[in-house]
């Protein structure tokens, strides 16, 4: 007899519980298993142990109550028969650019000549950082990828987070300024990116490989961009929201409007925070570049699993301290753009 047979007696839904029409072909779980296999109808508790009211629990007594494994079915074919077809019939367009940036990208750094790659590479970090050693990192760190063969896969690691930090700057930023602006905005999407900063990794992968085939580029690249995306969104917000309240109110003093404002003020004051989102936007997606991998994602991820999967030990570990290196390499780059924008705000 299940242990809460008598609560729904007393509670006279004994007659709802039995009306239920009880599948035959339900699997049954591990416990009734090894009871039946010890030649028991049921599983026995001690008197002393009272089962939590789980639904599995609660079915025991009345069949009308579905169980974990029904409702876990049950949003599996949701959203498998309701909601996968219309969900990619949407998102298919709007998505389809994001394939398209990420091909062309890979097929122009990995087409581009090493000899005229480097140079270009090396100029714009000068340009950026104005500091010769940090060019020297980058000229050792392209140079060290060449000398073990590594620079193709480096390329192309390269190439899908460029892609990916530039959307997510283009689309981050402006949704950060909003959320700064409107505090029911900003009420609204701090859960949402609660729920995506600490969602693990792999759960991304889970409704994407079935709403967008492994062989699409856009597959790993909004995976990567959901998961880089919240920093960038987080500190435009509070960049721009501890800005001084007296330097705006001497804005509103001289006639500004919103717009003069925004662009004139509160951005240039607020730049540094936001560089510094841009940052950690760029480390978290070489961080989840690995599990992008699993789903066809080329770059040096796939010399990662390769080592995990082959067990070939100096693979892997090479690979990931190509990671390491270019993890480091984009961080003190964005770090000596950030401290230039700093200092220019100093004097």
């Amino acid at each position: 007899m299940a242990f809460y047979d008598s609560l729904f007696n007393v509670l006279g839904l004994r007659e709802w519980c039995d009306s239920a029409v009880v599948k035959s072909d339900t699997p049954k779980s591990m416990a009734e298993l090894l009871a039946n296999a010890a030649g028991k109808d049921s599983v026995e508790r001690p008197w002393y142990e009272i089962p939590f009211p789980s639904l599995d629990n609660l079915n025991q007594a009345c069949d009308s109550i579905d169980r974990t494994r029904d409702m876990t079915n049950g949003l599996e074919r949701f959203f498998l028969d309701d909601l996968k077809d219309p969900l990619k019939a949407v998102l298919d367009p709007l998505t389809q650019p994001l394939s398209w940036l990420l091909d062309g990208s890979l097929w122009l750094f990995t087409n581009t000549p090493w000899w005229v790659l480097i140079p270009i590479v090396l100029f714009l970090s000068f340009k950026v950082t104005r500091s010769w050693p940090t060019v020297l990192l980058v000229a050792v760190t392209f140079g060290f990828f060449a000398f073990i063969d590594h620079y193709t896969y480096a390329i192309q690691t390269l190439s899908i987070i460029f892609v990916c930090t530039v959307l997510c700057i283009l689309f981050g930023i402006p949704i950060g300024i909003v959320m700064s602006k409107n505090d029911w905005f900003q009420k609204i999407n701090i859960p949402i990116l609660d729920m995506l900063q600490t969602l693990p990794s792999f759960v991304y992968l889970i409704p994407l490989i079935f709403l967008f085939s492994v062989t699409e580029s856009k597959l790993y690249g909004i995976a990567i961009m959901l998961y880089a995306i919240v920093p960038v969104i987080r500190l435009t917000d509070l960049g721009i929201r501890l800005v001084d309240k007296d330097i705006i109110e001497a804005a509103d003093a001289f006639g500004m409007s919103k717009k003069q404002k925004l662009f004139g003020v509160e951005i240039p004051l607020a730049l540094p925070t936001i560089m510094a989102g841009i940052n950690q936007t760029i480390m978290m997606a070489l961080s989840i570049l690995v599990i992008a991998s699993l789903v066809s994602a080329p770059g040096l991820g796939v010399l990662v699993l390769r080592g995990i999967r082959s067990l070939e030990l100096g693979v892997g570990l090479i690979s990931g301290f190509c990671i390491v290196l270019l993890a480091v390499m984009l961080d003190r780059v964005s770090k000596k753009a950030l401290s230039r924008i700093n200092a220019s705000q100093d004097h």
